[in-house]
């Protein structure tokens, strides 16, 4: 390849952030105008976004914000850590968050085509962002919550942006609001109440209970209360309400809540790359397939 053509592949590079590949490809097109291989790569971002499509995008953030109104998280995903500590990356996630808060919407489908400060939408945003990054960047979930009068949005964020949640309460004490948001996003709960639980896993724990060794002999009136105690025991495993609250331990965290007057009402928790099965591409694949891109 010549010199002169690897010099403005890296010039390119500074100005597009386009792969390389991209890069050469634009400036074969081109006759090797850098102004028009900047144009050709605009003209082709979509193109190029779609060929990633495919692509597993698993890795990201997650993030969560409010207003006195509404609260709102979200998770941005990219297809490794590398690019989600990317300013670009980073950017995106808070201009859709804002976006998100700041605008109505009744669907998902409403949601891409909100309008961002920039003036694009929230899925031209994304389509952009995916061509100009070079990975496949994908807008995975998001829950909008409003906020009544007497209600409070408890917010928290991991520090490394991997884990975030929010809680809703009827009450007067935002702090608890955020103790609870805290505590899920460190005890992950599988469910927030007993009766989300399903009733063919309580019958099932109920039935493996009776037959424990422990009530053999017992009166009935001693059985109920070890089998109520085994129960909870276990619930407390996956079951918001009945976990011990992370931060004073003598309380459940029902027990937090009455105590200080509040009333649970809804919980959402995002983990990044929650429930994706990752894609492994061994080195020698990822060689072969660069390779094979660069010969179309």
């Amino acid at each position: 390849m010549a010199a002169d053509l690897m010099q403005k592949i890296k010039k390119l590079r500074e100005i597009t952030d386009a792969p390389f590949i991209d890069c050469k490809k634009a400036l074969e097109q081109t006759g090797a105008d850098l102004d028009k291989a900047v144009a050709w790569l605009q003209e082709n971002g979509k193109t190029k976004a779609l060929k990633k499509a495919d692509r597993i995008a698993a890795e990201g953030l997650v993030f969560a914000t409010k207003n006195e109104t509404h609260g709102v998280i979200v998770e941005l995903n990219s297809e490794t850590d590398f690019v989600a500590k990317n300013k670009n990356f980073v950017e995106l996630l808070h201009l859709i968050l804002q976006t998100l808060l700041e605008n109505e919407f009744s669907s998902d489908q409403e949601a891409f085509k909100l309008k961002t400060k920039t003036g694009k939408s929230i899925e031209d945003s994304i389509t952009d962002a995916t061509a100009t990054i070079g990975e496949k960047i994908s807008l995975r979930r998001f829950e909008k919550v409003a906020i009544k009068s007497d209600e409070q949005l408890g917010v928290y964020i991991h520090h490394n942006g991997q884990i975030a949640s929010i809680v809703l309460i009827k009450s007067e004490k935002e702090a608890v609001a955020k103790n609870i948001a805290m505590h899920v996003a460190a005890l992950n709960p599988e469910y927030i109440f007993v009766k989300d639980v399903p009733q063919e896993q309580i019958k099932k724990l109920e039935q493996e209970f009776k037959a424990s060794p422990v009530l053999a002999g017992k009166p009935e009136k001693i059985q109920e209360n070890i089998l109520r105690g085994m129960m909870n025991k276990e619930l407390a495993k996956y079951v918001l309400v009945a976990q011990e609250y992370a931060l004073e331990q003598q309380y459940t965290v029902q027990k937090y809540l009455e105590t200080n007057h509040s009333e649970l009402l809804k919980v959402v928790r995002f983990e990044v790359g929650e429930g994706i099965e990752k894609q492994s591409v061994d080195f020698a694949q990822e060689v072969a397939a660069q390779i094979k891109e660069s010969q179309k």
